[in-house]
């Protein structure tokens, strides 16, 4: 877990670069990371890898980090556009 998180973390700090137009596809691959993150928790929890309560909360974090980066592509795309 804790390397998913460390991940999560660098591939975040990565998508901070200076050229707009390589921010987006970088956050377009942390964004595909992180969903494959969910699918890797699901299947974790129903093979009984990882308590049912913690993959929930894991699971409860990648999704509202992905609400937020899907907030900062939103605001990208529209100072792109300006």
């Amino acid at each position: 877990m804790k390397r998913i998180i460390i991940t999560m973390g660098a591939l975040m700090a990565m998508s901070f670069t200076p050229t707009l137009m390589n921010n987006n596809y970088e956050l377009s691959e942390v964004k595909d990371d992180l969903y494959n993150y969910l699918e890797w928790m699901e299947q974790d929890i129903e093979c009984g890898n990882i308590n049912p309560e913690i993959g929930e909360l894991y699971i409860e974090h990648f999704e509202n980090t992905i609400k937020r980066l899907n907030n900062i592509e939103r605001n990208l795309i529209h100072l792109t556009e300006n």
